[in-house]
């Protein structure tokens, strides 16, 4: 069965770094498109990035473009979220997800990030 694994969120300064990973399996990962989605305490979710089947198209929010990476390496069956230029408004869980229709598909467990001084 699809599973989604991610890891690497934790608590970090306002301006530090993050790299969140998503070990896939149970599907052809390297034919589909992934995505990263974002649900802040007390709030909906928001989606936060996607990358197609090949890394050529990368598409982000308007809140992290600039400061975030998406990335995939089909080899490993893992898909990247490389966060730069953290703040506080960055908390959240984010979970990693192939969403092949609207937000109907499969999802990871999520994994805290935590932006605080």
């Amino acid at each position: 069965q699809v599973q989604l694994v991610e890891s690497g969120g934790g608590l970090v300064q306002p301006g530090g770094s993050l790299r969140l990973s998503c070990a896939a399996s149970g599907f052809t990962f390297s034919t589909y498109a992934m995505t990263w989605v974002r649900q802040a305490p007390g709030k909906g979710l928001e989606w936060v990035s996607a990358i197609n089947s090949a890394s050529i198209i990368t598409k982000y929010a308007d809140s992290v473009n600039g400061r975030f990476t998406i990335s995939r390496d089909n080899a490993k069956n893992t898909l990247y979220l490389q966060m730069n230029s953290l703040k506080p408004e960055d908390t959240a869980v984010y979970y990693c997800a192939m969403l092949p229709a609207g937000w109907d598909g499969y999802w990871g467990q999520g994994t805290q990030v935590t932006v605080s001084s």
